[in-house]
């Protein structure tokens, strides 16, 4: 694959926009984890998938072809300030506008879908990630979206880590109600630069995944932030490497991947605790 890199273009359109994603995924994935909102990015991605089949949809009945990325932001978007307007009507079950949402998604996903003749090569794509479908348009909009991202927690970062773990006290605190909102398009954003990678159906596994493993080994909260996104890179790149050389779709290559992780660190904190006690018992 290192030859190909240097040979073809699309090759290092999908490493560096997996390169991208890999970084931004699992660090807005820290505080969707530590919110306890990780179906959030199910719900978005079943969005987007509505947003990707509303574009095709356009480009299938006009003569000017329109970017479904485009489309799938803004869909990902609208669903992601229709999820926090709904925490806010229903104050006591919030957990309830995930799926109210995440349903509004796969519905409008359906109807676009069959309007627009059924799936194609390019939402095959979409779907569960390609490694050839990347372009130069959609390499820069990622990079856009991850400087956007990066700038946004480099900024925000005390209150994002306030907000995560006690959103009361944030309340009482006087915390901006637009954070909460410029952090939902954030994670939309997310979930819409990752989809050409990982895939709209594996986009929140690399999310959350990565996450998951870190918390395993890691003991405070910028440790887990830095060991996520180490093994979302590892995860992403060891992936791309082994579709590209098995010649399978880079999405569930990935999150295979990142499961592996996962394995790999529960057995380390269960080695670390064994051996801990063995301690403990002989002193």
């Amino acid at each position: 694959m290192i030859q190909a890199l240097l040979e073809y273009e699309f090759i290092r359109y999908s490493f560096i926009s997996g390169v991208i994603a890999g970084l931004i995924a699992p660090l807005v994935g820290t505080f969707i984890v530590i919110r306890r909102l990780s179906l959030i990015a199910d719900a978005l991605s079943h969005v987007t998938l509505g947003g990707i089949a509303f574009g095709v949809y356009l480009s299938s009945i006009f003569t000017v072809t329109i970017n479904p990325l485009i489309t799938g932001i803004i869909f990902s978007i609208m669903g992601a300030l229709g999820i926090e307007r709904l925490r806010s009507v229903y104050k006591h079950y919030q957990e309830l506008a995930i799926p109210i949402i995440m349903s509004l998604g796969i519905a409008i996903g359906i109807v676009f879908l069959s309007l627009a003749d059924g799936f194609n090569q390019d939402l095959f794509g979409y779907l569960f990630g390609s490694i050839s479908a990347v372009s130069i348009n959609d390499l820069l909009l990622i990079a856009g979206i991850g400087l956007i991202v990066i700038l946004f927690i480099f900024f925000l970062y005390k209150e994002l880590f306030m907000v995560s773990f006690d959103e009361e006290y944030a309340n009482v605190m006087n915390i901006n109600k637009w954070i909460y909102v410029a952090f939902i398009i954030v994670v939309a954003l997310v979930i819409s630069a990752s989809m050409r990678i990982v895939g709209i159906l594996l986009v929140s596994a690399l999310m959350t995944l990565p996450v998951a493993s870190a918390m395993r080994i890691t003991s405070s909260f910028k440790q887990l932030m830095i060991v996520s996104v180490i093994f979302g890179e590892i995860a992403v790149i060891a992936g791309l490497f082994l579709s590209f050389h098995l010649n399978i779709s880079p999405g569930g290559t990935i999150v295979l991947v990142s499961i592996l992780i996962l394995l790999g660190t529960i057995l380390l904190n269960r080695l670390g605790v064994s051996r801990n006690g063995s301690r403990a018992q002989e002193v």
